[in-house]
């Protein structure tokens, strides 16, 4: 990324050092030059504004004008050519108070750039774009954030005419079908910020049998919809309005074939996967063995299909990947069971073939030359049951992730761990949720429930406490959901030891004295490892969060005392943290046993022992002023 600062004024010197510092810490490996008229200090010299801006236009990726906007506008006006190639050009008045996205706020960026820039003046992004401004989705842009292809029929400015059309009909709030038959990152993004003016439908078909039905309504006016956007791996060509389609990244192809197999064939192969109702601008990886690296026919895949990248596997790599079409034959020949099936799964062993090996051949020029292909689907992009399991946080419903909010918010069933999770984290459910507390099932009760959901294609939220691999009891669950093959992710959350250490405002590692924190448990009715008793672990004299051992905190008391932290050594209970009835009380090791009992403190208690608790003393390196490192020399 290179960045071209002029500066009009060297009053504002300081202002262009600070976004060449900041712009250089936020884009690692940008370049970030400042171009004056005049003799200044860290600026490189330039005889004419004009003459400069004619010269960094085509050379830069982003133009940022410090001064008067009339001298921005008049400088790059010239230099105008196409928004598919013209640089972000942003203006910054002379204090940093108004950033101005110029030119290129989309494809260029100068929006996402205005916006960075005001946060590092404390200024004010002035955006004029109205899909920005009026919280749409950029429709020109938005295939590039989630790495997704784009393809519109037409020459370059055909395209580019018809992408017009398209964001026109948005932007003005015409009726809109949205297909997504994917399930990512981008296509979670669109569901969850859709317009009113928006329909949602999960599949092509549905959004057929929804227009058939409205239009075979008396009075119906044709097609309910003016405006067509589809999110799939799939090729729709036919549409009576217009229509967009993106293509997300996630097939794989796999090919085999004769020696110098002819290059006629890879548009032959291309043709029959759309034959099969796959896109070519979905494809991500075009992927053989070894032995075919150099083939012509490969080569030439590549050449139609410039985005996908080229994966060549070894025979032993290939013969990793379990196939439903394994040849003796193809083994005698490649050393692996099976190159197409094979090469199409390695990029993600979890991957599904959805077009299974397919034998072509082709005549050229007198010649019958073979060749075989098959086609595998990212698991979990096909829309499918999903298990998320969700870390609650330590009990405050405002300190459950950002992630794991949106998740609750979205799904069709929570089954959250009732003893151990307040119900007020379950409050922000959509209507017609299921909401379930565990606490009084067993694992396969649990399972049963999660698995007649997700077979119905819905979204399950497990709500752990804490972070869920902190004695969050999932490998279970999740050793039963890899057994049936089940689609699942982990959102970590916030654990109790960290809001321990907010709610007693202590930092548990001291410079020079105490650099770590252990984690454990004391020993009740489930034993505890032989190297990792209580006695043992306290030789260090760490920073110890112990969980679960209310119940038995004479016995931890004592353990801690006889592996070697001192009586006086500084300990809190802490009851129910982050909970509207939270409480903590602190005070001595050797009084442990007594402040639970006094204080009635049971199985939500944590307890935190060592000398960080409250501690004041000791100063780090990290801010001392002698102590350089790569962000401050």
């Amino acid at each position: 990324m290179k960045y071209s600062i002029i500066l009009i004024s060297e009053t504002s010197i300081s202002l262009a050092r600070t976004l060449k510092t900041e712009l250089s810490e936020i884009n690692e490996g940008a370049t970030v030059t400042i171009y004056h008229k005049g003799e200044l200090n860290g600026c490189t010299n330039i005889t004419s504004v004009t003459d400069a801006t004619k010269e960094l236009f085509t050379q830069s990726d982003a133009l940022i004008f410090i001064g008067a906007m009339g001298i921005c506008v008049r400088s790059i006006a010239p230099c105008i050519n196409d928004k598919h190639e013209d640089p972000a050009v942003v203006c910054v008045d002379s204090t940093g108070k108004f950033v101005v996205s110029v030119l290129s706020g989309h494809i260029g960026g100068a929006n996402k750039l205005a916006t960075t820039i005001a946060t590092i003046t404390g200024g004010e992004a002035v955006v004029t774009t109205q899909s920005d401004n009026t919280g749409l989705w950029a429709l020109d842009t938005i295939a590039q954030e989630y790495g997704w292809t784009i393809a519109m029929a037409g020459g370059k400015r055909l395209a580019a005419q018809r992408m017009n059309n398209v964001i026109t009909l948005f932007v003005n709030k015409h009726k809109t079908a949205l297909v997504l038959e994917t399930e990512d990152d981008g296509t979670r993004y669109m569901e969850q910020t859709k317009p009113e003016h928006v329909k949602v439908f999960h599949s092509y078909n549905d959004y057929s049998l929804y227009t058939r039905r409205e239009m075979s309504k008396p009075n119906a006016n044709g097609n309910p919809f003016e405006l067509l956007i589809i999110v799939s791996p799939k090729k729709y060509s036919s549409s009576d309005i217009p229509c967009l389609q993106y293509y997300p990244k996630c097939l794989h192809l796999g090919v085999g074939c004769q020696l110098m197999a002819p290059v006629e064939i890879a548009p032959q192969l291309i043709s029959e996967i759309g034959a099969a109702g796959y896109a070519s601008e979905s494809i991500a990886t075009i992927g053989s063995i070894e032995l075919k690296k150099d083939e012509p026919l490969i080569a030439e895949l590549c050449r139609l299909m410039p985005h996908a990248e080229l994966k060549i596997y070894t025979a032993e790599e290939l013969n990793k990947v379990k196939i439903p079409n394994p040849s003796d034959k193809v083994f005698e020949v490649t050393g692996c069971y099976g190159v197409a099936e094979s090469s199409a799964k390695c990029p993600n062993k979890h991957s599904v073939l959805v077009i299974e090996k397919q034998k072509g051949s082709m005549n050229v020029n007198g010649k019958i030359s073979h060749y075989t292909y098959a086609l595998a689907c990212d698991e979990g992009i096909q829309r499918q049951g999903h298990i998320e399991i969700v870390g609650a946080g330590p009990g405050a419903p405002d300190l459950v992730s950002v992630r794991g909010r949106k998740f609750l918010e979205e799904a069709d069933l929570i089954l959250y761990a009732g003893s151990l999770v307040p119900r007020e984290l379950t409050h922000c459910a959509k209507p017609g949720a299921t909401v379930r507390s565990s606490a009084n099932m067993n694992l396969e009760e649990q399972f049963e429930l999660m698995k007649r959901f997700y077979d119905k294609g819905c979204l399950v939220v497990r709500l752990h406490t804490g972070d869920p691999c902190i004695y969050g009891a999932i490998q279970e669950q999740m050793n039963f959901f890899d057994q049936y093959g089940m689609d699942y992710h982990i959102t970590p959350g916030i654990s109790s030891f960290l809001a321990a250490a907010a709610e007693l405002r202590s930092q548990f590692t001291i410079p020079e004295k105490v650099q770590s924190i252990i984690l454990t448990r004391g020993e009740g009715r489930t034993p505890m490892p032989d190297k990792e008793k209580l006695h043992l672990l306290a030789q260090s004299q760490s920073t110890m969060c112990i969980f679960l051992s209310a119940g038995i905190a004479q016995q931890v008391q004592d353990e801690l005392l006889a592996g070697g932290y001192p009586p006086e050594t500084p300990v809190a209970c802490c009851y129910k943290l982050t909970w509207k009835d939270q409480k903590i009380f602190r005070g001595k090791l050797c009084d442990l046993a007594a402040i639970m009992k006094k204080n009635k403190l049971n199985l939500t208690t944590m307890i935190v022992v060592g000398e960080a608790i409250d501690n004041r003393q000791g100063l780090s390196k990290l801010y001392d002023k002698e102590f350089s490192h790569k962000f401050r020399k």
